[in-house]
């Protein structure tokens, strides 16, 4: 597959243009121009890249690459050993932030909704959801169902351990500031990837459970959706997802 009709296709799946990002979505380092083994995963870190070469791939596939908007304006040290290994290997590296958190099919919250069994109720914002399960669950059985399916022990602050669970809002990533409009909302549950010294209180004293469950273990599931998506689709393409573990 041509590198630039990768691009263009993913763009159009995911709606890029639709969103005002803080870093480039797309082709952020162009490659060779055929491709067919890409390797995927949720940060173009060095970890990711090193196994790219040893895999011979061609392209990365990342929901966090590089150029953000407050990055140094130079390259040194890591970075500048990042994009050499890009650049000497001659691979694409492609990178889909806020489309690949908001994508009703695709996005790393639609992966939480799946995951969990929730079932969507109203988008409060593109990238804050709200829903119900289907019965109400205690704070405690919630906890072990995130810790089997994320394989990650959250931090968990309960305003009332008593209290069951219907409703729930989620936001991958970094979203513990949703967390007021979650209480306006009277949701009985808020689940993200953060926490912040605030979210403890507020939780607190406005009673919701609260959960962070770690901003990269809520942001690996678009990109194995998107991953599986483009196998799926387009057979010719050798395509792994890598998991390079972080606790944050």
């Amino acid at each position: 597959m041509n590198n630039k009709f990768l691009e263009n296709i993913i763009n159009k799946k995911l709606n890029s243009n639709a969103f005002s990002d803080i870093t480039y979505n797309g082709l952020q380092i162009e490659g060779c121009k055929k491709i067919k083994k890409i390797i995927t995963g949720v940060t173009a870190c060095q970890i990711l890249l090193d196994i790219s070469v040893k895999y011979r791939a061609q392209a990365i596939i990342v929901h966090h690459g590089y150029f953000w908007k407050n990055d140094p304006k130079y390259i040194h040290g890591f970075t500048r050993k990042r994009l050499k290994t890009i650049l000497s290997h001659n691979i694409n590296l492609y990178s889909w932030h806020l489309p690949l958190d908001a994508h009703l099919k695709l996005g790393n919250n639609a992966y939480i909704e799946k995951s969990l069994n929730i079932h969507k109720k109203k988008i409060i914002t593109p990238y804050l959801w709200s829903g119900n399960f289907k019965k109400k669950i205690s704070g405690k059985k919630l906890y072990k169902k995130i810790v089997s399916i994320f394989k990650k022990k959250p931090i968990y602050i309960s305003g009332k351990k008593n209290k069951k669970i219907l409703s729930v809002a989620w936001c991958s990533g970094k979203g513990q500031h949703f967390i007021l409009k979650v209480i306006q909302h009277n949701i009985d549950c808020f689940i993200t990837g953060e926490i912040s010294e605030e979210t403890t209180h507020y939780a607190r004293e406005s009673n919701i459970h609260f959960f962070s469950v770690g901003h990269h273990a809520t942001e690996t599931g678009g990109i194995q959706l998107l991953s599986n998506w483009l196998s799926k689709k387009y057979k010719n393409l050798n395509i792994k997802f890598i998991n390079v573990e972080n606790p944050a």
